[in-house]
């Protein structure tokens, strides 16, 4: 029984395809990859230099190519910002008033105890603050 080139070559790329299921690592699906273009080669009729060039050439290039765009884009912050970082910045309604030791806000469709972040100040119903941090379930705001 006599198997074509191509034919290894696809199963190369699976052989390398499992790898890249059980272990996460990108690299395997780079060469399963580099694999198929070299079993394009064999059925076009390339020699066996020519298919294993294929296979180190597209494999190396996505390698190189891949891997620092993969690399920069797993080292970003999110681009939104969710949770408590969502709440910063963001502007709420004074509903009891608030001074150093307390009092209500409406944030974010919410009511929230809130205090000041100067001490010395107060905002009283129907003003608008801004939120500065969230401490616990409170929040500061000025």
């Amino acid at each position: 029984m006599d198997i074509n080139a191509w034919v290894w070559w696809l199963v190369g790329a699976v052989g390398l395809g499992i790898p890249l299921v059980l272990t996460a690592m990108p690299e395997f699906g780079m060469f399963a990859v580099g694999a198929v273009a070299a079993s394009v080669t064999a059925a076009l009729g390339g020699g066996a230099v020519a298919q294993v060039l294929v296979f180190v050439i597209v494999s190396v290039a996505l390698i190189a190519v891949v891997r620092p765009i993969a690399n920069r884009h797993r080292n970003q912050k999110p681009q939104h910002r969710s949770g408590i970082d969502a709440l910063r910045g963001r502007s709420a309604l004074v509903l009891e008033r608030v001074d150093g030791s307390g009092g209500r806000i409406k944030l974010a469709g919410e009511v929230w105890s809130a205090r000041t972040l100067d001490s010395d100040t107060s905002f009283e119903p129907g003003q608008s603050v801004d939120v500065v941090e969230i401490d616990g379930a409170t929040a500061v705001v000025m």
